[in-house]
């Protein structure tokens, strides 16, 4: 069945119904409280008299002064109800709008209610500016992700599919033809390889609990992942700075030997040629921490705070190799193991510190 959308004005209507309502409940409750009120005063005071503790003579005149005055009590108390409770219900009423604004998808609507002298409706409203800036920042991140995850995507299929074009027209030379093929098979497997990717990070945030952990030499796996990008960095001519001991850690290895392959490739990647990138691990008891440095442009304050978003490239034209999909990966393997990777980038000189505890 088809959902249909409720206009705009039938909405509002049943927010202003719901308001009133609202409104005459508690007007309701809070009268029926003077009642009971009035009620039990008016009943202690006949038993007094009955009982002799209050003396006074019957007269009509005070039965009737007594009988208008509770009249009186009544009107007055259904009339401060009333008014009273519209004047409880303001902020409330605020609130609901908001939620309303919220709902239908206005993530920059903030509440305020400052003027309230109800501590509870203030930390509500603090509350919910928090939620409704979560949100859009969220919806910012989401929207960000598409066109980004969009990008990547297409550039590729673009290209193979322009040189099966050129391929299907003919009248080239074999070495022409052998050209456009290893095009085609190299943006076939930068596909492949940013669908692995984005497969990896889907599966990564999936995982909730920290498995397949051992105890192993962490010293000697960096040395590793080094060793493995040696055709990356041999090309820009950089020196590595290796200053550690042997350091034993309990982790999930292969997780993070995943860390330490996209550092060290973000590392080469963004370094100028002919310069070093240093390494280093300090012991602090309960955890160790590593850092890595490398001499290239310094990462803006802005980027700082996106570079561990999915699919964020600093690299707007996007002309740096990559899919800005392996520090998302780094980030979320550390909060696995319940540590933490901080940046530090300045004068030319960029530090990824990661931080994990000796034991899990």
């Amino acid at each position: 069945m088809k959902h249909i959308k409720k206009p705009l004005f039938t909405l509002k209507k049943k927010n202003e119904n719901f308001n009133f309502s609202l409104t005459i409940v508690l007007s309701l409750i809070v009268f029926a409280l003077l009642l009971v009120a009035l009620g039990l005063a008016s009943s202690l005071t006949f038993i007094l008299i009955e009982t002799g503790v209050m003396k006074g003579e019957h007269n009509p005149d005070t039965s009737y002064t007594l009988l208008f005055m509770v009249i009186g009590s009544i009107v007055l108390g259904a009339l401060a109800s009333f008014f009273g409770s519209k004047l409880i219900l303001r902020p409330i009423k605020r609130i609901i709008k908001s939620m309303d604004k919220l709902s239908s998808g206005n993530y920059k609507v903030r509440m305020e209610i400052s003027d309230s002298r109800i501590m509870a409706f203030k930390a509500l409203s603090l509350k919910f500016n928090t939620l409704a800036e979560e949100l859009e920042n969220t919806e910012m991140l989401r929207s960000d992700f598409i066109n980004n995850f969009s990008h990547e995507f297409k550039t590729p299929i673009v290209s193979i599919a322009g040189l099966a074009k050129i391929l299907k027209k003919g009248n080239l030379t074999d070495e022409e033809k052998e050209q456009y093929l290893s095009a085609i098979e190299e943006e076939s497997i930068r596909l492949s390889y940013l669908a692995t990717s984005v497969l990896n990070l889907t599966k990564i945030e999936n995982q909730a609990i920290l498995t397949d952990t051992s105890s192993y030499n962490i010293s000697e796996q960096i040395r590793s992942c080094i060793l493995l990008l040696e055709n990356k960095w041999e090309k820009k001519n950089l020196d590595f700075s290796l200053e550690f001991d042997e350091h034993i850690v309990e982790a999930n290895e292969e997780l993070m030997k995943q860390v330490f392959i996209n550092l060290f490739d973000n590392a080469i990647k963004f370094s100028h040629c002919d310069s070093c990138i240093s390494a280093t691990i300090n012991d602090m008891e309960e955890y160790i921490s590593i850092s890595i440095t490398n001499c290239g442009e310094t990462i803006s304050e802005e980027n700082k705070e996106k570079i561990f978003n999915k699919f964020y490239q600093a690299d707007e034209s996007h002309s740096a190799e990559g899919y800005g999909v392996g520090l998302a990966i780094v980030k979320k393997i550390i909060d696995l193991h319940n540590g933490q990777i901080t940046l530090e980038s300045k004068d030319g000189t960029t530090v990824f510190i990661v931080d994990i505890p000796k034991k899990q």
